[in-house]
């Protein structure tokens, strides 16, 4: 097998320096950009299997980065660096399509192991099959009946932890959790949206099933 391929943007010399060397010997392929438009086109040449992006970046806020790459159609994990650790920033990265946050200054142990668990859940070991659904976390897409619809990196991981256990209530601090990892707190109508746009993409698929309300608890897959 391969070694895990990173892409790096961050434009300080030394930290990049640092973290280029630091994963090689890690055992990833890791190499560095110093800006947003690198980045770009970067990920574009190649197939990273993961990013690791500063916010600060001297072009662009790294955050607008990752949507132009998730508008691209582009669902490479993205661990993002920061310095600004308040709950809206946090949040902002999530909505962004980021994955994952590191807040400066970090251990670089923590940095290698959030990459590695977020190479586990998006990589690799093929599609999800349950309740007549299939959920491929490659292309972040569902299929049923012949037809596909892609998935924001929210709604996959929250339709994941819905097919994890078919038929079962999933409790609404269970979803958050999923949804948005590590910390953020999510308000029950972000939750509500979230699952209200995964109902409408299952009724385009034929013979999906749907998202069920358990009141007072949370959601089923039925």
């Amino acid at each position: 097998m391969s070694e895990p391929f990173i892409l790096i943007a961050e434009d300080d010399p030394e930290l990049r320096a640092v973290l280029g060397r630091g994963l090689r010997e890690e055992g990833f392929r890791a190499e560095t950009v110093a800006s947003g438009a690198e980045l770009l086109v970067r990920t574009t040449e190649d197939e990273p299997d993961a990013l690791v992006v500063d916010i600060g970046l001297p072009d662009a806020d790294g955050r607008d980065v990752c949507q132009a790459l998730r508008a691209r159609g582009v669902q490479t994990p993205v661990l993002f660096l920061t310095a600004r650790d308040a709950l809206p920033d946090r949040i902002a990265g999530f909505d962004a399509g980021g994955d994952d946050y590191v807040s400066k200054p970090f251990a670089f142990a923590e940095l290698v192991a959030r990459l590695q668990a977020l190479l586990r859940r998006s990589g690799g070991d093929g599609a999800i099959d349950a309740a007549g659904l299939r959920l491929n976390p490659v292309t972040h897409s569902v299929e049923c009946g012949g037809r596909t619809a892609p998935l924001t990196p929210t709604e996959f991981r929250l339709l994941a932890r819905l097919l994890s256990r078919p038929g079962e209530a999933v409790r609404r601090r269970e979803l958050a959790r999923a949804g948005w990892v590590h910390g953020a707190r999510v308000r029950d109508n972000t939750l509500d949206a979230y699952i209200a746009r995964l109902r409408r993409k299952l009724r385009a698929l034929e013979n999906a099933p749907e998202i069920a309300t358990v009141h007072g608890v949370g959601y089923r897959i039925a």
